[in-house]
């Protein structure tokens, strides 16, 4: 703004001095004109040298400008390439965990497919009733050991147990098979009037397998205790018997039927507390037997020492009885002893005897 101002004050001049010039006559004094002539030439040099300040100036700015704009960018460059790097690596984090969410997705997919198999063959009584047992074997070798329960138990009707648990001198059988088909319609059902009638189908069912296990497996003649344990596979269906259903005519719930037939409904859970307090018990009964061995020992002991007692009084008899004789031994020597002394000094020896006795060897 100053290079142009300063350009158009000397446009101006030269306009002035150049009306000027043309309003003079002929006849003007030179000497005005050059007076005039100077003051220009002074002015343009004062404008020159304010123009060359400016440059300089501005020169000097404009390099400033371009030091601090360079810098700037620099800077710029270096957080956007810092940035891309940063957003580069999140980008390939993210693509990795999609990577590994995809391959959760697909195990759970197969997961599911074969969750859904395994239902579909569990829908099968008697593959069911295989898993059960298998579950309750499992459980069973988990907590007692082998000698305690025994598989298959076949009892002397022919019928045979999923298992039997040893407690003394009887038995605890154990049933795990179970009615399932309309529970499972139960829960599929649509509406309420059909899980009331599946449920209680459900109900009946498993009344009916109450009635076999006590009718199969509670026999105290054949040394069992006098209830049986129903061990049911799922936790939800053990459930659904012990609460009380409101839309059937039966006051009594399926749990309360069952310990009226001295039959107890177990779940997994429940049944490893069972046989918890079971293991407890024969470790009770593992230091009863314990404590009557060692009563049995030390009676053997009490024998054995009245024995050595005995022998040891008869020890001691004979003892004392040798040490009497021993002492009435000894008064006996010493009384030989001094008869024999007073006999050698009664007895005088001849002197020839005597003689000869010093000179013998």
């Amino acid at each position: 703004m100053e290079i142009a101002s300063l350009i158009l004050s000397l446009a101006a001049l030269l306009v002035i001095g150049f009306l000027f010039f043309k309003t003079k006559t002929q006849n003007s004094n030179s000497q005005l004109i050059e007076s005039f002539r100077n003051q220009v030439t002074l002015q343009i040099g004062q404008i020159n040298e304010q123009v060359a300040k400016l440059y300089s100036d501005n020169q000097s700015i404009l390099q400033k400008v371009n030091t601090d704009l360079t810098q700037t960018l620099q800077n710029v460059d270096k957080n956007v390439n810092s940035r891309l790097d940063n957003a580069a690596k999140v980008i390939s984090d993210v693509h990795r965990k999609l990577g590994e969410v995809h391959e959760t997705t697909k195990r759970v997919q197969e997961i599911g497919k074969d969750i859904s198999s395994l239902q579909d063959i569990l829908r099968a009584p008697k593959i069911r009733g295989g898993m059960g047992e298998l579950f309750l074997g499992d459980l069973l070798k988990q907590v007692l050991p082998p000698s305690r329960y025994q598989e298959q138990y076949r009892f002397k009707s022919g019928e045979k147990v999923d298992a039997v648990i040893f407690l003394q001198k009887q038995m605890v059988p154990i049933d795990s098979k179970f009615p399932l088909e309309n529970f499972n319609r139960v829960i599929q059902a649509q509406d309420e009037a059909q899980k009331i009638t599946f449920k209680k189908q459900f109900t009946r069912d498993v009344k009916k397998h109450i009635d076999d296990i006590k009718k199969k497996y509670i026999l105290p003649d054949e040394g069992t205790f006098d209830f049986a344990l129903m061990y049911i596979l799922a936790e939800n269906v053990y459930y659904e018997i012990i609460i009380k259903d409101e839309n059937l005519e039966d006051d009594k719930t399926i749990f309360k039927y069952a310990l009226d037939n001295r039959v107890i409904p177990v779940s997994p859970n429940s049944f490893y507390g069972y046989l918890q307090t079971i293991l407890l018990g024969l470790r009770g009964m593992r230091v009863e037997e314990k404590a009557q061995e060692i009563l049995k020992n030390l009676s053997r002991l009490e024998g054995d020492f009245e024995r050595v007692m005995n022998d040891f009084s008869t020890m001691g008899t004979h003892l004392k009885n040798t040490f009497s004789k021993f002492e009435d031994t000894e008064k006996r020597l010493l009384k030989f002893n001094d008869k024999l002394g007073s006999l050698e000094e009664k007895v005088e020896l001849p002197p020839q005897t005597a003689a000869l006795g010093q000179i013998s060897p």
